[in-house]
């Protein structure tokens, strides 16, 4: 789905990119409780590592993935997951719209989504635009932020947080992207929507369903154990 984009995570740029990546992941991630969470392509990529939740499981479909799966067509049961994380799945999903479903499908009410993207109006998007290649990232289809939104909306998911990181141009040379650092605090300021890269937070809802949270402390024995369906699924 993402095939080469772990690679160039290894180059220069992708390296910065995947430290500020992980810094916003690692901040959003580890306010969010739960049972069950997934993360769906990058397995190299420990984007769910200060989950405070125990059972989590990277999915992809080759190693090192612990679930080696198709994830437009996810192996777990409905409403069985508390957090699916999607670090560029969507670009280089053949259907994103699918992938999208799959996710509601099995997110429990009040579960939440955490997405990282490229985005197409930035420096990063005419980079793609003005020199089109076939190696990746500049070979995914970027999905506008205003457009992700409302596949998420149709589909009944809540926005609750997101923001706009890593405005520095796409230099290839790590001197360079060391010269111009000082794009990160005047882009935040001046131009807000330009990031190359955005983070959006949605929570699965429900209309007309309340939901009630269960007593942490007297399940927190059940945070290491997988439902069978899910266990199955790995074994």
């Amino acid at each position: 789905m993402s095939n080469g984009l772990a690679e160039w995570f290894a180059t220069p740029l992708g390296r910065y990119l995947l430290a500020r990546e992980q810094s916003q992941f690692d901040r959003t991630v580890a306010d969010i409780f739960g049972f069950h969470a997934i993360q769906i392509g990058l397995p190299d990529c420990p984007f769910l590592a200060q989950s405070r939740i125990a059972a989590r499981w990277t999915v992809d479909p080759a190693s090192p993935a612990h679930v080696l799966a198709d994830p437009q067509w996810l192996p777990f049961p409905e409403n069985s997951l508390d957090l699916v994380v999607l670090p560029h799945a969507l670009e280089f999903a053949d259907d994103p719209h699918h992938l999208l479903r799959e996710v509601h499908r099995t997110v429990r009410p009040e579960g939440q989504v955490v997405i990282a993207g490229f985005n197409p109006f930035s420096l990063f998007g005419a980079r793609r635009y003005f020199g089109r290649g076939e190696t990746p990232p500049w070979n995914g289809s970027f999905i506008a932020l205003y457009r992700l939104k409302d596949w998420l909306a149709l589909l009944g998911f809540e926005v609750t947080g997101g923001g706009l990181d890593c405005y520095v141009p796409p230099f290839a040379q790590e001197s360079w992207l060391r010269r111009c650092g000082f794009f990160e605090h005047t882009g935040d300021r001046w131009w807000p929507i330009a990031g190359g890269v955005y983070f959006l937070r949605a929570t699965k809802r429900i209309v007309g369903m309340r939901v009630i949270t269960p007593a942490w402390d007297r399940r927190k024995n059940g945070l290491a154990t997988a439902p069978q369906q899910v266990r199955e699924c790995i074994e």
